[in-house]
């Protein structure tokens, strides 16, 4: 399936008490035909009042805490399966309340982003982390600057642009971001550029993914700090400068809760049977023109 370009492999895991392993991601990733930034391995619930537990797996194998636009595409699929239209799943970030609306469009609760310094985390203190000392180029003419970190569910840090985020050279200057020391656990790295108080456009370095075609949680992270900053209104459109899909997604930082809510599109693409132990794969046979 795919949330707005973002690649991803819905893994039907109920029922079963193995794990989709590192190997196994690994190598389904390096394979053009199931190439993935992740995989949403859905399990048998842990916790009552929850439809399903979820991993989240990078496609170096490791694991993540949140990825929205995957949560959208676990939405479609058991939406088409059952019927229903509202879910709970539990993730390694926590609980996410999901559903499926009549237009088609699929809304998640990303639930509430978080500031403190040691909660992001970083390897310091910052009394204020919607402007943290970090930048790339010379010290007195640097490229970017001063990003805005939050968590949602995982560790983000936005960069603030006025150009095209497409004219950075994020392949170059993103690993070496996602692996500085002031992020103990790496960290999503965003470019983001307010074209006005209720538009803003991204482009994302992945933690664990490199760059990718979409990022729902950069996007959400990337609305609330420039909402917190008073670039931009609490609901804002985030048109993904990498994305193949012109849909914007819906961000609303909501002010009666705090939670985040995120509201865009999820498309299939083909169906098939994998082994979880080593990410051998087939399709099934009437997907194969698609």
């Amino acid at each position: 399936m795919n949330g707005l370009g973002n690649k991803i492999l819905v893994v039907d895991m109920r029922g079963r008490a193995d794990r989709v392993t590192p190997e196994a991601a690994i190598a389904l990733a390096a394979d053009p035909a199931t190439g993935f930034d992740q995989i949403m391995a859905i399990h048998d619930p842990k916790a009552e009042g929850t439809d399903a537990w979820i991993d989240i797996i990078n496609c170096d194998g490791t694991m993540a805490q949140a990825c929205g636009n995957g949560t959208r595409c676990v939405v479609q699929a058991l939406a088409a399966e059952t019927g229903r239209k509202s879910f709970t799943f539990h993730t390694r970030g926590g609980i996410l309340q999901a559903r499926e609306q009549e237009d088609g469009m699929i809304s998640v609760d990303m639930g509430k982003p978080v500031f403190a310094w040691d909660r992001i985390p970083l390897a310091e203190e910052f009394h204020d982390t919607s402007r943290i000392e970090l930048q790339i180029g010379p010290i007195d003419n640097p490229v970017l600057h001063s990003p805005a970190a939050a968590s949602m569910g995982n560790p983000h840090a936005t960069f603030w642009v006025k150009d095209d985020p497409m004219s950075y050279d994020l392949p170059r200057f993103g690993p070496l971001l996602e692996n500085h020391p002031i992020f103990p656990e790496k960290a999503n790295i965003t470019l983001a550029r307010v074209d006005s108080d209720h538009e803003i456009t991204t482009r994302t370095w992945e933690r664990g993914a490199g760059e990718t075609l979409a990022c729902g949680s950069a996007a959400c992270a990337a609305a609330v700090n420039a909402a917190r900053l008073g670039k931009t209104g609490r609901k804002v459109t985030v048109n993904v400068a990498t994305s193949p899909v012109k849909t914007p997604l819906v961000i609303e930082w909501r002010e009666s809760d705090d939670h985040v809510i995120m509201t865009g599109p999820a498309e299939w693409e083909w169906s098939g049977r994998l082994d979880p132990a080593t990410g051998a794969f087939e399709r099934d046979p009437e997907t194969l023109a698609s």
